[in-house]
């Protein structure tokens, strides 16, 4: 059904002339208090990946690409560019990284975003671990992954983790 939804979600994308959907959310609720919630489809990590490739499945039929986000344990919306989610190696990977491996697999979505946060003390955008080593070469992400706006902390960390894009492009604060 989420499928077929999002196919006619595609359709009207391409009507508006628009090739690109910041979407689907795909995390997992832990926080009731979290101000993105509205947009993530469960507390579990299967079904939000099932949800989340047939979603994908069906913009893409269109021609639009989508870009799962906030990867990764985007939990809080308060000071979510301060806080650093921590988390053992067992939990990130059977929580939080099992519904981004089942949508990559199923959807092969275009884009992945980053989150805000850290994870163990490392900022999303530049967690080599998180984009290079799990997304790229265990998932078999090919696409490009860019930063949500503003996330970026360290550009030249980030492009060495293996982030193409940083948004909403160069804003100052990277400049070196």
């Amino acid at each position: 059904l989420v499928e077929e939804l999002s196919v006619f979600l595609g359709k009207e994308l391409v009507r508006n002339e628009i090739d690109s959907l910041l979407g689907p959310g795909l995390n997992i609720h832990r926080n009731p208090l979290n101000g993105r919630n509205f947009e993530y489809f469960s507390e579990d990590p299967y079904l939000n990946g099932i949800m989340a490739g047939h979603y994908t499945l069906g913009v893409q039929s269109a021609g639009v690409g989508v870009s799962l986000k906030h990867y990764t344990t985007n939990n809080q919306e308060f000071n979510r560019g301060g806080v650093s989610t921590v988390i053992s190696e067992r939990a990130l990977r059977e929580i939080y990284l099992k519904g981004y491996e089942y949508a990559v697999e199923m959807g092969n979505p275009y884009t992945v975003m980053t989150a805000y946060n850290k994870i163990n003390g490392v900022c999303a955008p530049t967690a080599k671990d998180l984009i290079t080593d799990v997304l790229r070469n265990e998932f078999g992400f090919d696409g490009f992954v860019m930063s949500d706006w503003g996330a970026v902390n360290d550009r030249v960390k980030g492009v060495k983790a293996g982030l193409d894009l940083e948004m909403p492009g160069d804003v100052g604060h990277n400049r070196q």
